[in-house]
């Protein structure tokens, strides 16, 4: 059974909207490069977590092709762009994973792959620690917090103690130890309707509690605000947290945070190949702006430099507080 999808989902309702929030501190939102091209490979994943943006599960089917693939690694050669994000779903269950991946290395192509650390338990994926220093992957994982209850009430019971064993596995070939030049991020998102502290204290608070209990040891952490779209957005009227979880973002909107957002100099790619300004207007399918091309195959690095970025009330999201990328706060 495929999830409802966005478009049956309204929009969160805000007092004001973005773009006139925007306006009343003089600002715009515009494209100033694409030096990142974040696929998102699928809506396939071996987990179902609470707070899932795409709604990916293990029953969802969308995998990207070879072709799409192709044509991202068209893009990405004849542009020189520096950076692949891979995101799902679970990337690593896509058949043409490591085809992606490898291709892109020869390119020389800096690869980051967005990694939930239980599916390296997955049957033939037993090896995606070293697949990942092989190649030199830059590995993002998600881990909720430093203690199992947090932790599974997000992801699921028994997650936590998984993902310890994943990221042991990860410190065994190199990552997350400065020596080796493997880099091993993790994210951390609140479980609950408020924002994220302070990136750079609990940074601290896991390398310290993640070394001490478990002999675990990364590089950085990145806090990311839980975006008000997909299954979060349910848990917010279930629970009856969805006006005022709103209304915290557009108090916490921070101006400063507008020139760091992430769809300033990322493009996002799904399955199929449409075009999105992030990944979280993907999943509200809400394509880049059409004085610009739709798909991967009409990509054009003139056309995309400059472009207005398209957005709806769920961007209070990366705008509050110190603000919220896939790469942490922006401010």
């Amino acid at each position: 059974m495929i999830p409802k999808t966005e478009k049956t989902r309204p929009f969160p309702q805000t007092t004001i909207s973005f773009d006139k929030k925007l306006r009343e501190n003089d600002l715009s939102l515009k494209a100033i490069a694409v030096e990142i091209l974040q696929v998102n490979v699928g809506k396939l994943c071996n987990q179902a977590c609470k707070h899932c943006h795409v709604d990916a599960s293990p029953k969802r089917t969308e995998i990207m092709q070879r072709e799409t693939i192709d044509a991202c690694l068209k893009v990405l050669r004849e542009h020189k762009i520096p950076t692949l994000d891979m995101t799902g779903g679970a990337p690593e269950m896509i058949p043409d994973f490591r085809y992606f991946v490898t291709e892109a290395r020869k390119m020389g192509t800096n690869v980051m792959v967005r990694h939930n650390l239980t599916v390296m338990f997955e049957e033939g994926r037993e090896d995606l620690a070293e697949f990942f220093a092989e190649n030199e992957v830059e590995v993002v994982c998600s881990l909720p917090y430093f203690m199992q209850q947090q932790t599974d009430a997000q992801r699921g019971k028994g997650v936590f103690d998984k993902s310890v064993e994943a990221l042991k596995k990860l410190n065994t070939v190199g990552y997350g130890k400065d020596e080796s030049g493997l880099i091993l991020n993790l994210v951390y998102n609140p479980v609950g309707a408020f924002l994220p502290p302070e990136q750079s204290a609990i940074e601290a608070d896991f390398k310290r509690e993640l070394k001490n209990r478990y002999d675990i040891v990364f590089n950085n952490l990145y806090t990311i605000t839980n975006m008000p779209i997909a299954r979060y957005l349910d848990w917010l009227r279930r629970s009856g947290n969805e006006k005022s979880y709103m209304q915290k973002l557009v108090n916490a909107f921070n101006p400063t945070t507008v020139d760091g957002l992430m769809c300033r100099n990322t493009l996002s790619v799904d399955w199929l190949g449409n075009l999105y300004d992030c990944d979280f207007n993907q999943m509200l399918e809400i394509p880049v702006s059409l004085e610009v091309g739709q798909t991967i195959q009409d990509f054009n690095p003139e056309t995309f430099f400059g472009r207005e970025i398209m957005t709806n009330s769920h961007c209070f999201g990366c705008t509050a507080g110190s603000g919220s990328s896939c790469g942490g706060t922006v401010a």
